[in-house]
């Protein structure tokens, strides 16, 4: 299996601001393009299988064992509602470091790591509270690509991720 390590810093806690810049990790779930704070990210992982566990939500995938550690595996797919869902040689799990815990998220695959200067950062779109847009921290604008900006800490932790502290904290 191949698996990549990425070092980094301690992450930060801070919501990125679209008055500074900073460096993305960037990812496809369906047909769009999102970019998560790179210092969230532990490591990048080939897809394989998981531990179900009962009575979980569906985008729940299960756990693995990942160098001693019990690790949730959420598949990001399943949550944004995606009406197809394969897994290939390009699906990965991006391992996070997410306040002390970690968590893999089931992307459809990582692109790179890219710095956005202040400029190339949009502030979120604002929507009526019918669109839940909380998780959205900006839009990245390089030349004609656009990427959604996803405070993947806030998404991940979320009461509606319906995961107990029980569950990340194995």
């Amino acid at each position: 299996m191949n698996t990549t390590s990425i070092e980094r810093t301690p992450p930060r806690h801070a919501q990125v601001a679209p008055s500074r810049g900073a460096e993305f990790l960037t990812f496809r779930v369906g047909p769009q393009d999102y970019g998560m704070d790179i210092l969230k990210v532990q490591e990048i992982r080939g897809y394989s299988p998981v531990t179900r566990l009962a009575n979980m939500p569906e985008f729940v995938k299960g756990v693995i064992d990942l160098r001693g550690s019990v690790v949730p595996i959420l598949d990001l797919r399943i949550k944004f509602k995606l009406d197809s869902v394969r897994y290939d040689e390009f699906t990965v799990v991006i391992v996070l470091n997410l306040a002390g815990r970690m968590v893999g998220v089931v992307v459809d695959g990582v692109s790179d790591v890219l710095a956005l200067e202040a400029g190339q950062i949009m502030a979120p779109p604002e929507f009526s509270s019918a669109f839940d847009t909380r998780y959205i921290t900006g839009v990245g604008s390089v030349g004609d690509r656009m990427l959604v900006l996803v405070d993947i800490e806030r998404l991940v932790l979320s009461a509606d991720m319906a995961l107990a502290d029980e569950a990340l904290a194995a």
